[in-house]
């Protein structure tokens, strides 16, 4: 393994290791109780050292819509370019899915952390909120360019976007009776039906 192969090794090590202190931390002691020198002290490491990885203790929170974001529009640009616009953000939310369930063991008891800090601290969910807006911007840019429009003056290409991104919120948020004993798997399912209900829904063609 190559020097630059073991430092992307160690420095993501280290992200992880900064990531699962915190989100233990706020399951722990709360989310405003805890501080980001808590969290880099209990990886020892420096807050200097923190603020490389992160931009902020909120940004810890809003990691997975980062990556999220990143499958989405690598998905949408690998989509035929004449496929249907609807179809395409379609295929981009169910790898967001698969990646989701490939995941590690770590990963998935990373991600049912997050939803139970997001549903124990309601204002993050506005964080989440903005975050997700800034995301549905960068797909409308980019399903208006499939489209060969100006996103700016095409109401349509917002609305495809908007379709496809509530199908998520549905999906993910939809009330489950015990988030306590919720499974990667509930969620996920939840997910798969809302995708299904969105795509029998609207009249094919809708958004041509």
């Amino acid at each position: 393994m190559t020097a630059v192969g073991l430092r992307e090794r160690k420095k993501e090590k280290t992200r992880l290791a900064i990531l699962d202190a915190a989100l233990d931390l706020f399951l722990e002691q709360g989310y405003e109780s805890t501080t980001v020198e808590q969290i880099a002290g209990a990886v020892e490491v420096s807050p200097r050292t923190f603020f490389r990885y992160f931009t902020s203790k909120d940004h810890l929170v809003l990691l997975f819509h980062d990556h999220g974001e990143e499958i989405m529009l690598e998905t949408l640009e690998s989509r035929p370019e004449d496929e249907p616009p609807f179809t395409s953000l379609m295929h981009a939310l169910r790898a967001v899915l698969n990646d989701i369930e490939g995941g590690t063991p770590e990963d998935t008891a990373r991600f049912l952390k997050l939803r139970r800090i997001l549903d124990q601290y309601p204002h993050l969910v506005g964080l989440s909120v903005a975050r997700g807006a800034e995301t549905e911007r960068r797909l409308t840019e980019v399903i208006a360019a499939r489209r060969g429009v100006a996103p700016e003056a095409d109401k349509l290409s917002h609305l495809i976007v908007a379709f496809g991104m509530s199908a998520m919120r549905v999906g993910f948020d939809c009330p489950i009776p015990d988030r306590e004993e919720t499974t990667l798997r509930v969620l996920t399912k939840g997910m798969e039906e809302t995708i299904r209900l969105a795509e029998q829904a609207l009249k094919p063609g809708w958004d041509r």
